[in-house]
């Protein structure tokens, strides 16, 4: 029989899968013998078997008494007892990290009769009814459904009547009177009254976590972090310890080393006389952990042994919850910490100085995301700006944007285009729409460790929390600083390194990090005296360079100019992938292209092309002196042709309206042709039409005038001492035999140069495989190619039958909705289906020509996750834009050192 349930003692944690991040860390805990107060954990198998029939298994409930008499003998407190109750807690633990986005619920357990019982227990009348309190509240959000707004509406009342600001500064008496109307809102919205049987609260707290998997905050949550649907929540149940019984308890959540900067030391925050959720909704500002030193020396010390034992065991910053007992530390959860993207690096070297981790196990500890966040600009610091507050650095960054008060307007303005900050007094997990959709997150409460600090870190978004100076007024939807009133929708700068907050626009220039890559590590670190982010760039130095030497694929870039090709090189690119030479037909040179489409015969065809010529040589001289010595891959003409001739609908217009005047002229006759030639060659769906090799086989010597500028550039460019290495590649191949002829057409011009030159042009010639018989003949298509060169944008198009430019808003967000799609397969390449073809195109190919180089050149060259699949796939090269050079470069590096190929070789 399957076990659903597991006491901690019995895991460990390389058991995430079963027992979710929380539970296995929990059992880790107890191994390593640290104060945990005992529990059990309900695995996400029983998750998923109540997802799957709607209900929790009877074996569930039968394990769960087993393991709860468990705990009750271990704490000697019983569950329901009428002198000593035993309370739990009852918390979600998915096998991801998951801050805020699924429940828990506290205090489970305390019903009329056990409040009075905890009161005597622990000798404290207020501390009993602020836990009743707490579960009422707690218990009817989550697990009843009611509008948390019913109880926060009547608390804040009664702080209003009692002259206090502050939930600590309510009596006792206050707090039976807050009991006894959140009692009757559980009744007046459910209809029954608040359960009082506590096995019957722990039962329903259970169903409800597993409930929470699917809430609409969750899925949107796993749907922005690539976390499967299908894993489910685990369920940890564990024995209650209090930090609100007093000034010798309290609660708090630290790091081992600061996840803002990845600095070595003493980080975060603590709330004496409080409840974990206390420190992590931000209501309350927290004191630095520093202070419990001062306040109880002995838990201080004893915590800090457990953070060193954490960090040596794992490795790596960790993020742990702690409460202290009127005077007892007990250890509630850690896990492998969050952190900004610049904490990452220096944390990656930091402990490979402090011989932990090797740098292959620090380039894992890294990411392409990540170092993409570090190339964004940052504030000009010499820049004009009007300062307003100073709150947290939270999560680093410099973000602009109008300000939105809620997730409509901060999604609404998003969708426009327009960037926004989110701005609220705390954030909690409804406001993750509107996290994702802004551009930074400011919070006039909380500390380093709430909710908006923890999912902003973790969505590397720029955020300053505990701005205290803000008056944050979401009814009237304006903040309120000084003399300062901010309204929706304007302007405001924020700084999430330094805390601070500015009116009105600021100026940004390039990061230390953008500077070092184009110019490299002694230019960048030359006028630092930061050196903070001098370790940055040095850290980042580290392990790019670690990872160029450990990693099997190159990396090109796609450019199409000389200067987009030099900007490519700055930032390490190793060649050019894809030359998009289409774009060089664009703007003035665009009547050249009429001029071809309508010629009259062979002879007026010519003498357009003609005219092309010279330009065509002067771009590739260009592109291919910024890539000396290195691969260039230039793509022969592929967009459809309608792209260069004028719309038929302002065409057709244009001519009625001449033909109803009666206007004559050279313009409207050169109108009527131009008419007549769109409307011969206008397609309805022209991106599966006269395209790519279609389009250079239809119009004689196009192809031609492309192949003998790149002949005649090489030639030029070897009589100046230069070394171009071009690489011919022919779009959109269906049919062998297609390049075959495209193939001897360029062949006799590179002869016919060779000839009048007397230079040797041995230039590759291959072809992109974007269409699905490309990737299924691929074995002859190589008897032709020189190299191949997967096109993936247009492969995921003809595979899956999607218009990129049509579906991406008409359907896409549905599909995510459904979980048809987790993510856009133009994003992050389709390993199923596109990535099939992918491999099969490989292997064919190589079936063939065992030596064929193949490369990538769509934009999924880019992105971290498809880099990895094309590594695993054999591939040489992956192509992207200039911008994503070093995060393919990095990505490349992990990809080797994620499947231990280092040392293989």
């Amino acid at each position: 029989m399957t076990q659903y349930v597991h006491m901690f003692s019995d895991g460990d944690r390389d058991q995430k899968d079963l027992l979710g991040g929380k539970g296995a860390n929990l059992a880790e805990m107890v191994k390593l013998g640290l104060p945990v107060p005992p529990g059990f954990t309900i695995t996400t198998e029983a998750c998923r078997a109540y997802l799957t029939v709607g209900k929790v298994p009877p074996e569930v409930r039968v394990e769960v008494t087993q393991r709860l008499r468990d705990v009750e003998d271990l704490i000697g407190r019983t569950l329901g007892d009428s002198e000593e109750p035993l309370l739990l807690s009852v918390r979600s633990g998915a096998k991801f990290s998951m801050p805020g986005m699924m429940e828990t619920v506290l205090n489970v357990g305390l019903n009329d009769d056990t409040v009075h019982s905890l009161a005597a227990f622990a000798g404290d009348e207020r501390f009993a009814w602020d836990s009743y309190r707490r579960l009422i509240q707690m218990f009817g959000k989550t697990v009843l459904d009611i509008d948390s707004e019913h109880f926060s509406d009547i608390l804040e009342a009664h702080k209003v009547a009692a002259g206090v600001t502050a939930d600590v500064e309510l009596s006792a008496d206050h707090l039976k009177q807050v009991v006894a109307d959140f009692k009757q809102v559980v009744e007046r919205e459910t209809g029954s009254p608040f359960p009082q049987t506590p096995r019957r609260q722990v039962d329903m707290a259970i169903e409800a976590v597993f409930r929470s998997w699917n809430t609409e905050r969750a899925r949107l949550y796993r749907r922005r972090e690539r976390i499967a649907d299908d894993l489910g929540t685990a369920v940890n149940v564990q024995a209650m310890v209090f930090g609100n019984l007093g000034e010798t308890s309290g609660t708090g959540v630290c790091f081992t080393r600061d996840p803002s900067s990845g600095h070595s030391g003493v980080y975060g925050d603590y709330l004496p006389n409080a409840q974990g959720e206390d420190v992590v909704a931000g209501i309350r500002n927290t004191l630095a952990l520093t202070d419990l030193q001062e306040r109880d020396p002995a838990a201080y010390k004893e915590l800090r042994t457990a953070m060193r034992r954490l960090e040596t065991h794992y490795r790596d910053l960790c993020d742990i919850e702690f409460t202290i007992e009127r005077g007892t530390l007990w250890m509630l959860q850690t896990r492998v910490g969050k952190r900004t993207a610049g904490a990452a690096f220096r944390i990656a070297t930091q402990l490979v100085d402090e011989q932990l981790i090797t740098m292959n196990e620090a380039l894992e500890r890294v990411t392409g995301e990540q170092l993409g966040q570090l190339l964004f600009p940052q504030f000009d610091k010499d820049a004009e700006r009007i300062h307003i507050a100073t709150g947290m650095g939270a999560s680093p960054g410099a973000a602009v944007g109008g300000v939105a008060f809620d997730n409509a307007s901060a999604v609404a303005r998003q969708e426009s285009g327009l960037p926004v900050i989110l701005v609220r007094r705390e954030t909690s997990p409804e406001d993750l729409p509107g996290m994702i959709a802004a551009a930074g997150v400011l919070t006039a409460r909380g500390g380093k460790t709430s909710h908006a600090a923890v999912v902003a870190r973790g969505m590397g978004k720029c955020a300053v929390v505990g701005a205290e100076d803000l008056v944050v007024d979401v009814a009237a939807k304006e903040i309120r600083v000084g003399e300062h009133v901010i309204h929706e929708g304007d302007t405001i700068a924020i700084d999430g390194k330094t805390g601070e907050v500015f009116l009105g626009d600021v100026s940004v220039v390039d990061s230390p990090v953008m500077t070092y890559i184009s110019e490299g590590v002694e230019a960048a670190v030359a006028h630092l005296d930061d050196e903070e982010t001098r370790e940055l760039v040095e850290a980042v130095h580290r392990l790019l360079t670690h990872a160029d030497e450990v990693r099997r694929l190159r990396v090109r870039a796609n450019a199409d100019t000389g200067e987009d090709a030099q900007r490519a090189r700055d930032r390490g690119a190793e060649g050019i992938g894809l030359c998009r030479t289409e774009h060089q037909f664009l703007g003035e040179r665009r009547t050249q292209i009429e001029r071809v489409v309508l010629a009259k015969d062979d002879t007026e065809r010519d003498a357009a092309l003609a005219e092309l010529l010279p330009e065509q040589i002067g771009d590739f001289i260009d592109l291919l002196t910024a890539m000396d010595g290195l691969p260039t891959t230039i793509r022969l003409i592929d967009p459809p042709l309608h792209e260069f001739l004028p719309d038929l609908t302002d065409l057709s217009v244009a001519v009625a309206l001449a033909d109803e005047r009666g206007e004559t002229g050279e313009e409207v006759e050169r109108n009527r042709a131009l008419l007549e030639a769109v409307r011969a060659t206008h397609e309805s769906n022209p991106m599966l039409g006269l395209r790519g090799v279609r389009l250079g086989l239809k119009i004689p010597g196009l192809f031609a005038l492309q192949i003998r500028a790149i002949a005649e550039a090489v030639v030029r460019l070897r009589a100046e001492g230069k070394d171009p290495q071009p690489e011919i590649m022919v779009p959109l191949i269906g049919s062998n035999r297609e390049l075959v002829i495209v193939r001897r057409q360029a062949e006799e011009i590179l002869a016919e140069v060779s000839e009048v030159t007397g230079q040797t042009l041995d230039i590759p010639i291959g072809c992109m495989i974007e269409l699905p018989r490309a990737a299924l003949t691929a074995n002859r298509i190589a008897q032709t190619a020189d190299f191949f060169s997967f096109g993936t944008n247009d492969l995921t198009q003809t595979t899956w039958g999607f218009s990129r430019d049509d579906v991406e808003t008409a359907f896409f967000p549905k599909y995510l909705e459904n979980g048809v799609l987790t993510i856009s397969p133009f994003e992050t390449l389709d390993a199923l289906g596109v990535g099939e073809l992918v491999k099969i195109g490989i292997e064919k190919g190589r079936s063939t020509k065992p030596g064929l180089k193949a490369g990538v050149c769509g934009e999924h060259g880019g992105d971290p996750e498809s880099i990895h699949f094309f590594n695993a796939a054999g591939l040489d090269y992956v192509s992207c834009s200039p911008f994503r050079v070093p995060v393919a470069r990095l990505e490349a590096g992990r990809a080797v050192v994620l499947t231990d190929e280092v040392g293989t070789r």
